[in-house]
């Protein structure tokens, strides 16, 4: 007996005038996302050892970001896939998710004086206020992978199989931009700049800044975008226990369809390469300026882990804005994986039809830069065992924005299509029988390739993007709107296969670290009656940095992402 099919209610819409308006305000909240993660990457580890956590200890502590990941996307698809909210599906998973991140970033930077409220003693002081921050650390981890998942599967749901890519290409501009700015902003005297209005030290700012630039943007979006309503969940979904909701992430992950799979995979091999980039780059850059670089006047600072720190994210501003370039520039030069089967005939002017053709007929498909991206990584982290200067290193760093570009951008963009392939199979001899339209009443051209006008649709606001979908079950024809039934559950998995490579990343590195320097770190501990100053620097020119070690096998591990990324072209 088929199953009853899922039902909708009202078409989704953006606001705006024209369609980068309408692009910006659909990904604006990830701009948000980006600046709180980048705060807490750049920023946590410095604050945790502050309060007197050891290194080896704070290593632990970011275990919270694949285990969060591995835990609340997926979960979080699977709910918001099957929400009946009258906000939508996924706009109450932002700004719920947003809510819980902005208060527990307030309590991160109030720890100390949160823990002296309840008038604990010294003796206990000390370890009640490293207890909250990290409590505070992982809840910011599990609520900021809630709002991620309902962000990214907010651009599958309402956008057609052929602006994946223009979507997608414009998540990775704004999550560029939002990186840029959290980088950026370190290099500021916040406290000297506004008083201590929002906090006397920098970091307490820093928290205030990240929470209401997260609520800002996340709210733009949820107020620019209009999503389809879920009456009723076909039959097999609409009463999901939380055993149920583990059962269905488990057999999606296991019958993958094959290509979303190969994606999945080559997002694996890639992530084991760009986990210790994220993590220690900023540290490799550092230790390489005094390892090489630094004059005695540096190397005799009573700051040099802040030296450390300034110095690796100068290198990462650069790093940043080569990443932003490239989300900009990069989807104008790499055709869509859509491009073929549009009909659609350019027409330049005369004079410069010849130049553009031509750079139209040659410029790459997306699956060939991404492979290009794969192999430029390696290339440039198979390069930092021998660095010996500040300038190689920061260009290695720089060489890698590109990549990232990519790497935020590609992956989604195939999946988003393959998603939308897999829930509206194409045909036209269904679009006859059923037909699903998009009707776009600005004066600002959508390309919307095989879809007929609903005639009979009530004439809307000529600033709104409507995308008018079919009431269909996954299993039913529909022509190739977007609908995104599964969004939520396949870029759950998706990121099950980004944050276990962290695992298998953490695990590299620890084995790297105690066999190239084992012991206490030389920069953060010394011996008995050393303060972490007087034996900064110590050693730094001895051996082997452990970090380049690590980024190398990250390399070796982007060859495989390149391999996989060349298999996918041959996969059906």
């Amino acid at each position: 007996m088929p199953q009853a099919a899922s039902q909708w209610s009202g078409t989704p819409s953006i606001k705006g005038s024209t369609e980068t308006m309408r692009m910006a305000l659909l990904t604006f909240s990830l701009i948000g996302l980006q600046f709180t993660w980048g705060i807490e990457m750049t920023y946590c580890t410095p604050y945790l050892l502050q309060l007197g956590l050891t290194k080896s200890r704070t290593s632990m502590v970011w275990i919270a970001g694949p285990l969060s990941g591995l835990i609340m996307q997926p979960l979080v698809g699977v709910l918001a896939d099957n929400s009946k909210s009258k906000w939508g599906r996924r706009r109450p998973f932002m700004i719920g998710g947003s809510i819980v991140v902005a208060l527990c970033l307030l309590v991160l930077g109030w720890t100390a004086e949160i823990v002296e409220i309840f008038g604990t003693n010294s003796d206990t002081k000390a370890f009640w206020t490293i207890a909250l921050a990290v409590l505070s650390i992982y809840a910011v981890d599990f609520a900021i992978n809630a709002v991620q998942s309902a962000c990214r599967s907010l651009i599958i749901d309402t956008l057609p199989v052929e602006q994946q890519q223009l979507g997608s290409a414009w998540a990775s501009r704004m999550a560029g931009i939002g990186h840029l700015i959290g980088y950026g902003i370190g290099t500021i005297d916040l406290v000297k700049m506004f008083g201590q209005s929002f906090g006397d030290t920098q970091f307490k700012q820093l928290t205030v800044i990240a929470a209401l630039a997260l609520l800002v943007a996340v709210t733009v979006t949820s107020y620019a975008v209009q999503e389809r309503i879920l009456i009723s969940a076909k039959d097999s979904d609409a009463k999901l226990g939380a055993s149920q909701m583990v059962m269905k992430i488990f057999e999606a992950t296991m019958h993958l369809p094959r290509r979303i799979q190969a994606i999945c995979w080559i997002q694996f091999w890639a992530w084991i390469g760009w986990f210790p980039f994220l993590f220690y780059s900023p540290t490799w850059v550092g230790e390489t300026y005094f390892r090489y670089s630094a004059p005695d006047t540096i190397k005799d600072s009573t700051d040099k882990l802040g030296e450390i720190g300034r110095i690796g994210s100068l290198a990462l501003v650069i790093f940043s804005v080569v990443t932003f370039s490239g989300s900009v520039v990069l989807p104008m030069v790499v055709k869509s994986p859509e491009d073929e089967k549009r009909p659609f005939t350019p027409r330049p002017l005369p004079v410069l039809a010849p130049f553009l053709n031509a750079i139209y007929k040659h410029r790459p498909d997306l699956l060939t830069a991404w492979l290009i991206s794969h192999l430029v990584f390696a290339v440039a982290m198979s390069l930092t065992p021998f660095v010996q200067s500040l300038r190689f290193a920061t260009i290695l760093i720089a060489m890698c924005g590109m990549p990232w570009a990519l790497a935020s951008w590609a992956p989604f963009t195939f999946i988003g299509v393959e998603i939308n392939r897999a829930t509206s199979p194409s045909s036209p001899s269904l679009i006859a029988h059923n037909p699903s339209s998009y009707n776009r009443l600005s004066t600002d051209p959508i390309p919307l390739s095989s879809l007929a006008v609903d005639v009979d649709s009530p004439p809307s606001s000529p600033q709104i993007l409507r995308l008018h979908h079919l009431d269909r079950d996954i299993d039913s024809p529909a022509p190739t709107a977007s609908t995104g039934e599964m969004a939520g559950i396949y870029l759950g998995i998706l990121n099950l296969f980004t944050t276990l490579p962290q695992f298998v990343g953490t695990f590299i590195s620890m084995i790297v670290f105690a066999i190239f320097e084992p012991g206490p770190h030389k920069e953060l501990a010394g011996q008995e009656g050393e303060t972490v100053d007087e034996v900064a620097g110590k050693g730094m020119a001895e051996g082997i940095n452990a970090i380049s070690v690590c980024l190398f096998i990250g390399a070796v591990s982007s060859l495989g992402a390149a391999y996989a990324t060349r298999r996918f072209k041959y996969v059906r």
